[in-house]
């Protein structure tokens, strides 16, 4: 990044070319993210992507981290709005859901977000990025069934994420219309019966 992006006009250019290309990435994944793309969804010249940004892959990584930070800030503030107490396994499945797969249940918008996930292995300069966010996404997962009286150990944490990533796969393998259906129901199940 350039020594341009420390004014506060600097701050804001770059902040509005990171929110377009996090934009562009939840609609049409990494390869919607062009400088091009980018300057016009920001209304910014085309030149700003290259003064902000040291590359596409700068762009790219910081797009990524927006759009997982706000998830997560998205995450947390339904935590924060949980009383600690038992509910009921539908209500627990809605919440960890919204994190795993977004509050669009939406066809599209599920196979985009896992086109998303799995492309990060052809990234590696998202790989560190990628581990941390999923750690603190791991552990407000972990909070939100601890405040739902639900206790889910590691192990058992990562078994549950993938039964729904799983699911969801073999949903859109299917071209079932309604994958969040799909994982709401095998993940139902599994935590009915951590409740017996």
């Amino acid at each position: 990044m350039t020594s341009g992006a420390s004014t506060p006009k600097g701050e804001r250019r770059r902040a509005a070319l990171v929110e377009a290309a996090a934009e562009l990435l939840v609609e049409g994944g990494f390869d919607a993210i062009r400088h091009r793309a980018v300057a016009e969804r920001a209304g910014l010249p085309l030149a700003s992507t290259t003064y902000y940004f040291d590359s596409l892959d700068d762009l790219i990584s910081a797009a990524a981290e927006h759009h997982g930070r706000a998830e997560l800030a998205k995450g947390h503030a339904q935590l924060d709005e949980l009383p600690t107490e038992h509910r009921r396994i539908d209500s627990v499945v809605e919440l960890v859901l919204d994190q795993l797969l977004g509050e669009d249940p939406g066809y599209e918008a599920v196979l985009l977000r896992y086109e998303r996930l799995v492309a990060t292995g052809r990234r590696p300069y998202l790989r560190p990025l990628m581990r941390a966010l999923g750690a603190e996404l791991r552990e407000l997962l972990t909070e939100i069934f601890a405040r739902s009286g639900l206790v889910i150990e590691r192990d058992r944490l990562e078994e549950l994420i993938a039964l729904v990533d799983g699911a969801v796969v073999n949903a859109l393998i299917e071209v079932d219309p309604d994958p969040r259906a799909v994982a709401r129901a095998r993940l139902a199940r599994a935590l009915s019966k951590l409740g017996s």
